[in-house]
């Protein structure tokens, strides 16, 4: 009896060892090309303070994959630089050598999302056809294939704005091109988080309703400010107004609604643009850190503290990141670095969000629910 009864008590220990193992096959992909996500993100910002990124004048999404192999390739490709503005009124008499080193930071830009559109979809073609891939994330994980290739379409929308009459690219098209990679990117974690240890956990019931509010805002509000940033950085605002905490001398300086009509001033006044860029910056350094203390001192479960207390934390240093940066003029090594913690604290918040809309509502029924 003892021994006939044993395959069947197995059976269920067998399959939730096999249900965890594709998950965490599952979760190591999407962490690879999370990583992948956020190195192209800081290679794009590269780009951005090299003013590399006007370097490759045409969009071959195919044959563009293969950089200049020859003298010649890299003399027409020079040439067709030397027809846009950016050349014509700003790096006139350039070298070659100078040129190949802002066209390998655009190439790598290019090639990286290249590489991610492989790295996702060809484990994703194996993983479906094992049966690794469960039936209600088919199209999510396809929504996230098609988000990457409209990535693709908007960043050649972007690079275009800047070959005919500008000698930059649109602040309003940077914007958008950051702003859907950090939406991919936020996608990409929120299946990685799903697929975690407590993927079986429910959503919280109406009592604890409150904390998903205040989360959900918290990082509508980083996001905010991310793009804030790349509207800096589409008009080279950082690059003046050095000062800090004033700005010209004054808290709010002489100058803000010098555009018009009004609204412009938003996205077109240097001066704005920063000055908008800092008060974002603190609404989210309060914002942080009044959350982690409410939480702190409530009675709600110890890892949705402890993720507010971290989101508090990183906050507060990529503020003093964020004001060293402005004060030396946004160096490369400082702009990439005050990038890269826009990215962790983006990613804290959104897991603190994930946290707040799986947790119990209390301290109490988290203990409850582990015994």
């Amino acid at each position: 009896m003892l021994t006939a009864a044993a395959p069947s008590l197995a059976a269920p220990a067998s399959n939730a060892l096999a249900s965890a193992t594709k998950r965490r096959a599952l979760r190591i992909w999407l962490g690879c090309v999370a990583l992948l996500i956020v190195a192209m993100i800081l290679v794009g910002g590269a780009t951005r303070l090299t003013d590399s990124g006007l370097s490759i004048t045409e969009w071959q999404p195919i044959m563009g994959a293969a950089p200049p192999l020859s003298d010649t390739d890299w003399q027409k490709a020079f040439a067709a630089y030397q027809q846009i503005p950016e050349y014509t009124q700003l790096k006139r008499g350039m070298s070659l050598d100078q040129f190949k080193t802002i066209y390998w930071w655009e190439w790598a830009h290019r090639f990286l999302g290249r590489l991610i559109g492989a790295a996702f979809l060809l484990p994703f073609i194996g993983f479906w056809a094992a049966g690794y891939i469960p039936r209600a994330m088919l199209p999510r994980l396809a929504g996230l294939f098609i988000l990457g290739g409209l990535q693709g379409a908007v960043g050649w929308y972007m690079v275009k704005s800047g070959l005919v009459a500008r000698t930059d690219v649109s602040q309003y098209r940077l914007a958008a091109h950051f702003g859907i990679a950090v939406l991919i990117l936020g996608y990409t974690l929120w299946l990685f988080f799903s697929l975690g240890q407590n993927a079986q956990l429910r959503r919280t019931d109406k009592r604890s309703g409150l904390p998903i509010w205040v989360a959900a805002s918290l990082l509508g509000l980083i996001y905010l400010q991310m793009l804030a940033g790349a509207v800096v950085a589409g008009l080279d605002a950082g690059m003046g107004f050095n000062t800090w905490p004033l700005i010209n001398g004054a808290f709010v300086p002489d100058g803000l609604g010098a555009a018009q009509p009004w609204y412009l001033n938003l996205f077109e006044n240097p001066l704005t643009v920063q000055f908008d860029h800092r008060m974002l910056g603190y609404t989210v350094v309060l914002a942080s850190v009044a959350q982690a203390a409410w939480l702190a001192a409530s009675n709600k479960p110890p890892a949705l503290v402890a993720s507010g207390l971290t989101l508090g934390c990183l906050a507060l240093l990529q503020a003093t990141l964020g004001i060293w940066t402005l004060l030396l003029a946004v160096p490369i090594g400082l702009g990439l670095a005050h990038q890269a913690g826009a990215i962790v604290v983006f990613a804290a918040s959104l897991h603190h969000l994930w946290l707040a809309s799986h947790a119990p509502a209390t301290a109490r029924a988290h203990t409850a629910a582990r015994a």
